[in-house]
């Protein structure tokens, strides 16, 4: 009987063996089944990416040369400049502030529009990338721009006849230096300073002065009675183009997103890895707040990249899928000078 008994739980003990291992076959069939759910999504690209190779493939070989642009100002401007360099023979519209730029191409009156986003001495433009949260465009090109700032007057005057000068802020704080060696003149802030020139050349007075370009000189009947007043010779700024359609030419070789992310500790690094593990140059992080959220901000991500990288297309894919990242926007591919 005592032989019975053993040889029951000796059976027992063997059955318990088989469903073990039958239990353990089981879940590895089940990890191998999640493991290729995740592998399928992983390969599957998001519309972004298709998105990105047909407006790729739209594309001429070459940038515009012809087209209305619309920028901030009037002749003489800075922001006239870059449009000239970036459009080879540009018919442009002035309106009176980077918002009315944003609209006018939102809404499909230039094709084109040209803004400053950064300057190498006075930092970036920060209403620009505030009404980028705001409004609906790409970026088609940017410029570097070499900018020498002169003080203009009408003729006769001199500087020590000065009392006030006016300008942009940016230009006002790229020639802080100089301001400051005339501490009995006041420095007044106006919305550009191809309007600042216009404006002193028709205001009949004979104690003010403007820091705009030497163009400006020619066009508006001014004096150039200081040069170079800016404190840095190396002083550049740079300007985007933007487009209400997506365009990618063959020459873009960079790349800009806009996001946002949870508010929890390090939410932004994970991200900066991802870049770093694809070897992707980072070139600007701007960070601005997001309208209405307290402590909620919106990150914009300029980098060295071409759309014809699978890696860059795979990267942006998962970034656009991403469910931990709130808001994202492919702002363009293209090409910098």
């Amino acid at each position: 009987m005592d032989m019975e008994l053993d040889d029951v739980r000796r059976e027992i003990g063997r059955l318990d063996d088989e469903i073990r291992s039958l239990a353990e076959r089981r879940m590895r069939l089940w990890d191998s089944i999640a493991d290729i759910q995740r592998e399928k999504r992983h390969n599957r690209l998001s519309p972004l990416a298709e998105e990105i190779r047909t407006a790729a493939a739209a594309c001429e070989r070459q940038f515009s040369q012809n087209a209305f642009v619309a920028c901030c100002g009037a002749e003489g401007s800075y922001a006239q400049q870059a449009a000239s360099q970036l459009v080879k023979s540009p018919t442009i519209v002035y309106f009176s502030g980077f918002e009315k730029v944003f609209e006018a191409v939102e809404k499909g009156l230039c094709p084109y529009g040209v803004l400053p986003v950064e300057n190498s001495a006075a930092g970036s433009v920060a209403a620009v990338y505030d009404l980028m949260q705001k409004h609906s465009f790409h970026i088609a090109r940017s410029l570097r721009l070499k900018v020498d700032h002169v003080l203009l007057a009408p003729s006769g005057v001199a500087v020590e006849d000065v009392r006030e000068i006016v300008s942009h802020p940016h230009a006002l704080a790229q020639c802080s230096a100089f301001l400051k060696r005339h501490p009995n003149v006041k420095a007044t802030p106006a919305v550009n300073t191809a309007v600042s020139a216009r404006d002193a050349a028709s205001s009949g007075r004979r104690d003010i002065a403007v820091i705009a370009s030497r163009a400006c000189a020619d066009i508006y009947g001014l004096s150039v009675i200081a040069e170079r007043i800016q404190d840095a010779a190396y002083n550049y700024t740079r300007f985007i183009c933007i487009s209400k359609e997506l365009e990618i030419y063959p020459d873009a070789n960079r790349i800009s997103i806009m996001l946002s992310l949870p508010h929890r500790p390090g939410a932004l690094a994970s991200i900066i890895t991802k870049f770093a593990s694809i070897d992707v140059n980072l070139t600007k992080l701007e960070s601005r707040p997001v309208p209405g959220m307290d402590f909620e901000f919106r990150f914009i991500f300029d980098f060295e990249a071409t759309p014809k990288n699978p890696a860059v297309i795979r990267l942006l894919s998962d970034l656009s899928q991403d469910p931990e990242i709130e808001h994202f926007a492919f702002l363009g591919a293209y090409a910098e000078t």
